[in-house]
């Protein structure tokens, strides 16, 4: 029998070092330094990918986080609330970010930052609090949020470097793993109803490239081809059409309906967990759900009986 592998080991594979991670060989990326200059360039990194992938409108300057406070505090509308709470949030990344900058440059002046300094204190407390109001930002999409990324800069700013891109290792692997359901379960519902024959192998190599895409980092010279296969890939399958219309019944079109508008969503929930590279429980639970929708109705119009996904 093979003895199991650890989580954490690293191996060379086809030339790329890797590390395992709960079934996943991982690409790997050596980290940087642990200096204020680092966490001020990965705290810059990070907050900039949150407000790529959160809702419009949240990312106040840190400079207006006092007008930002009195509109949340004051605010008694409960749907407007959680805006004004996201625009909180957001002046008080951007305050965290303005207060660590400006440490970092006297840093580089020869002045000693102490890790009890009072603005250093301040930056945590800001990073803190806006991870409490994380819960109140919606992704981008208009699904739930993402709690990761809100979480992400408070932890790159409290733990050291090298340890804060091992944390990002574990999630990688979640959301490798959440790719591969999702693949799993649009072909095992979308891809064996008999008008949607084919679509298992857009499924595939969408999935592949969206896994490939999740482990590469922006700065990494393959991300040319690795980015580009990625949206072909989705362009792909995005264009895959079932079988003609015109010889199907109305039961069977309004089937053919429902699968392509689920084989999008399917799709863009894939790219929305690639691209941040976290997972997205809640939503890809619902896409579940309506999954299982469309395979009991497709049985009941006399498809083939199709496989059930696992319970998530």
């Amino acid at each position: 029998m093979n003895e199991p592998i650890s989580n954490g080991t690293i191996k060379l594979i086809d030339g790329v070092r890797r590390i395992y991670c709960d079934g996943y060989w991982i690409k790997v990326y050596d980290p940087p330094a642990d200096s204020l200059q680092s966490k001020k360039q990965l705290i810059q990194a990070l907050t900039r990918r949150l407000f790529n992938h959160v809702e419009h409108g949240i990312n106040i300057p840190g400079k207006r986080l006092d007008e930002a406070r009195r509109a949340y505090e004051t605010e008694h509308d409960p749907a407007r609330k959680r805006v004004k709470g996201a625009m909180f949030a957001g002046a008080l990344f951007n305050r965290a970010t303005d207060i660590f900058t400006k440490l970092v440059e006297l840093q580089e002046q020869g002045i000693e930052i102490d890790t009890d300094n009072a603005l250093m204190r301040e930056c945590g407390f800001c990073l803190q609090e806006a991870l409490s109001l994380g819960k109140l930002v919606l992704h981008r999409s208009g699904e739930e949020g993402i709690d990761e990324l809100w979480g992400e800069p408070f932890r790159a700013f409290s733990i050291p470097v090298e340890a804060f891109y091992e944390s990002r290792i574990i999630k990688i692997a979640q959301t490798l793993r959440d790719i591969d359901r999702l693949g799993a379960v649009m072909t095992a519902t979308i891809g064996l109803v008999p008008m949607y024959d084919g679509i298992q192998s857009a499924i595939n190599h969408f999935t592949r490239a969206a896994k490939l895409k999740c482990e590469t980092l922006r700065t990494d010279p393959d991300i040319f081809d690795v980015w580009s296969d990625f949206v072909v890939a989705a362009e792909e399958l995005a264009a895959f059409s079932p079988a003609p219309l015109h010889s199907l019944n109305a039961d069977a079109r309004q089937l053919a309906s429902d699968g392509q508008r689920l084989l999008l969503q399917g799709r863009d929930l894939v790219s929305y967990i690639t691209r941040a590279r976290v997972p997205m429980p809640k939503s890809t639970r619902e896409f579940i759900e309506r999954c299982e929708t469309f395979s009991a109705r497709a049985h009941m119009q006399g498809q083939p009986l199709l496989a059930s996904p696992a319970p998530y």
